[in-house]
């Protein structure tokens, strides 16, 4: 309460309720705060050349393992597609994520940082088309890969998602998107992206 303190976050500090919620704790006990906003992938993926106004619902990607497989971003992305809205998919990041093996012995241990690929995303995507079949996520369905977007070492790529699972996108962060309907505008400067 009476030192000063810095939080820092990857993206706008409003971009997620988590945040919300420590202002509201702040206000709640007389704590005094300051916002500096951030440059964030929801503003910045404008850089590809798909309108912002034509984004549908943004979705999340998690990781998957052997015993949860969640593809509830499947349906999101049908109905972005069923109103001709494009898809931003924010790709997970595991950070200072605990080891349960450790904590079951009593001891505090991290595992190392993971942060979602475009390549790994695209796989689950064609996963989940294979399981739900409704012509959502095909091999052939168009995306945009963006890696480190706003930096100088940006990449984008425009091709499908049986080739993004090959397409080496280089370090974090990276973020995916499934296009709807496009003007003549967008799909010129899709054209841009392509490997």
């Amino acid at each position: 309460r009476n030192d000063s303190v810095a939080f820092l976050v990857i993206g706008d500090p409003f971009g997620a309720t988590t945040h919300h919620d420590l202002v509201l704790r702040a206000v709640d006990k007389g704590v005094e705060y300051e916002v500096i906003h951030n440059a964030s992938i929801m503003n910045a993926i404008g850089t590809v050349g798909l309108q912002l106004y034509n984004y549908g619902r943004t979705i999340s990607i998690v990781f998957w393992d052997e015993t949860w497989r969640p593809d509830s971003f499947y349906d999101k992305i049908r109905e972005n597609k069923n109103q001709g809205l494009h898809s931003l998919l924010l790709l997970d990041i595991k950070v200072k994520e605990p080891d349960l093996q450790q904590m079951m012995r009593g001891k505090t241990v991290f595992l190392p940082p993971r942060f979602m690929t475009v390549n790994q995303a695209a796989a689950q995507l064609l996963e989940a088309e294979e399981k739900r079949k409704a012509g959502v996520c095909l091999p052939d369905t168009r995306a945009v890969g963006v890696a480190r977007i706003g930096t100088d070492s940006q990449k984008i790529v425009s091709a499908t998602l049986q080739e993004l699972k090959n397409i080496d996108m280089g370090p974090p962060l990276h973020s995916l998107i499934i296009p709807g309907d496009m003007h003549d505008l967008e799909a010129r400067m899709l054209a841009l992206w392509k490997p």
